[in-house]
């Protein structure tokens, strides 16, 4: 998966829109990643009681509660920087790596995975009404991305990977559920050592897995990456990506 922008080497998305200079996951920070050089962002999605889908990272929301116990009401009056979704989208330009946040560790699980339903339901009518974005559905719970290949085949999907997952193993289980691309930690990846994390690109890139790192802020590593293939880097800092990567 190549740059969408014409250059060489890694995407450039910033995680969370260029969350070190605005509020993380807000239009702001989107429209502000486009600004910077950034070919795209990574967002978190989770969902309403009333069923709105919604951009945050917590579950919970400070002096709000949790997000899939509080409606779209409460929380445009309390925290109106919250943006729906749809709002997200539409500050966003390039590439848009949804990450849909479904852990079963959290209470209020969605253990029917509608969450996944309703994010492939927007991806899919934008599509087809001929966005210029470029999506692509991740999660750390390989049943959620499951889900939208399942309802949705044609969406790029990307399953994340914790430390402690042996990466090429993910490789091949990635494969063998259809999904397009892997997203390993960077301290995952660093610890493996320069060998490893070219065998791992090569693995990924020879079953056309594309490799997605998160979250890369160092220069120097930013570099190493690109050295090693790998088609996105994570960032917070995506104007220094733009100068490390595209001098």
């Amino acid at each position: 998966m190549s740059s969408s922008s014409g250059n060489a080497g890694p995407r450039i998305l910033a995680h969370r829109g260029a969350s070190a200079r605005a509020r993380e996951n807000s239009t702001e920070a989107f429209r502000l990643a486009t600004e910077l050089g950034a070919d795209g962002v990574e967002l978190d999605v989770r969902r309403t009681a009333d069923g709105v889908l919604v951009v945050h990272h917590d579950l919970s929301v400070e002096d709000i509660g949790l997000i899939p116990k509080v409606t779209m009401a409460d929380l445009r009056r309390s925290a109106p920087w919250i943006p729906t979704f749809e709002e997200a989208l539409d500050a966003c330009t390039g590439v848009v790596n949804v990450e849909i946040k479904s852990s079963p560790a959290e209470p209020e699980y969605d253990s029917r995975h509608e969450i996944a339903d309703d994010v492939a339901a927007v991806l899919v009518a934008l599509n087809r009404a001929g966005t210029s974005l470029e999506f692509v559905v991740s999660s750390f719970n390989p049943l959620t991305i499951g889900r939208v290949k399942e309802v949705a085949p044609e969406l790029r999907t990307g399953w994340l990977i914790m430390p402690t997952f042996d990466a090429i193993e993910a490789v091949e289980l990635v494969t063998s559920h259809g999904h397009q691309a892997l997203h390993p930690p960077l301290w995952s990846l660093g610890e493996l050592g320069d060998a490893v994390l070219d065998e791992v690109v090569g693995a990924a890139h020879a079953r056309g897995v594309a490799i997605s790192v998160w979250t890369v802020d160092d220069p120097s590593t930013m570099r190493r990456m690109a050295e090693a293939g790998v088609d996105s880097i994570i960032t917070n800092v995506p104007d220094i990506a733009v100068s490390a990567l595209r001098p």
